[in-house]
């Protein structure tokens, strides 16, 4: 603010130089002031400081070089080479049942995950675009929603239709990954870098945003085309279909009413 008005300063006095330089009667008297001048030059100044603490207050909200921020973002490219590496491993299966399985576990857990991190982050009032958290439960829910949202997108684009398959019924975990992109896109984590495009892509694949004309999804090949379509991926669905059923009905079964050991005993 002090700088600020510091700049606005040689206006200020060429302003009000002007204005007693008018008042000033022909002898050579002290030069009087004008109430309304006075007022004038008052509201100018208080406007001026003003617009300088506003602007003082919106750039506090985050520093203009969170070191803690950028500290997290050379971790955040570890990670990401972590998590690129391991899912090269399970493009490289060719085992589209074992795929189907795999992704099945591995999406429940991740939205798990990004569900308890938006609690935590919520009931600690973090905002996306504020300062680098340094409370460790923060922190972990923080990192959580950046980098399994990261990792959806890398799933969702190398595996769409298992991902389709799965995202389309489940308007709980649409819901959610809205959230977690909205999140990303105001940590200033993904901002200029290559993961960005992975988030834009992802975003198009599954409808959240309109797909663009010129829309592709690189990683999707002629086989998977082929293979996703072919009586041998439809026929994969429905046992998983069925299996999961027998998984519920057990589930209903082993919640139903039991017999007490003392009743057994009469």
């Amino acid at each position: 603010m002090v700088s600020l008005l510091r700049r606005r300063a040689p206006c200020l006095r060429l302003t009000i130089g002007a204005s007693f330089t008018f008042m000033a009667e022909p002898q050579q008297r002290a030069p009087r002031c004008c109430p309304l001048l006075t007022m004038w030059s008052a509201c100018v100044v208080l406007a001026l400081a003003s617009a300088a603490l506003g602007s003082a207050q919106s750039e506090s909200h985050r520093p203009r070089h969170d070191s803690n921020l950028e500290i997290y973002k050379r971790l955040f490219e570890t990670k990401r080479k972590d998590q690129l590496n391991a899912l090269k491993n399970l493009v490289e299966l060719n085992d589209i049942n074992q795929q189907y399985k795999i992704i099945d576990i591995m999406l429940k857990g991740l939205f798990k995950v990004l569900e308890d991190s938006r609690q935590i982050l919520v009931a600690a009032n973090m905002q996306p675009d504020d300062p680098f958290p340094m409370d460790d439960k923060i922190k972990e829910a923080y990192s959580h929603v950046v980098e399994n949202t990261a990792f959806f997108g890398d799933v969702a684009l190398r595996f769409p239709r298992i991902v389709h398959h799965y995202y389309d019924r489940n308007a709980d975990w649409g819901g959610l990954l809205r959230w977690g992109l909205n999140f990303c896109n105001q940590t200033g984590v993904f901002t200029g870098g290559a993961h960005q495009h992975v988030l834009t892509l992802m975003s198009q694949e599954l409808g959240i945003t309109e797909k663009s004309p010129d829309f592709t999804n690189p990683y999707r090949t002629e086989r998977d085309d082929v293979l996703h379509t072919a009586e041998a991926f439809q026929k994969i669905l429905r046992e998983e279909e069925k299996r999961r059923r027998k998984e519920e009905k057990r589930k209903e079964i082993r919640k139903g009413p039991r017999i007490s050991r003392s009743r057994t005993e009469l």
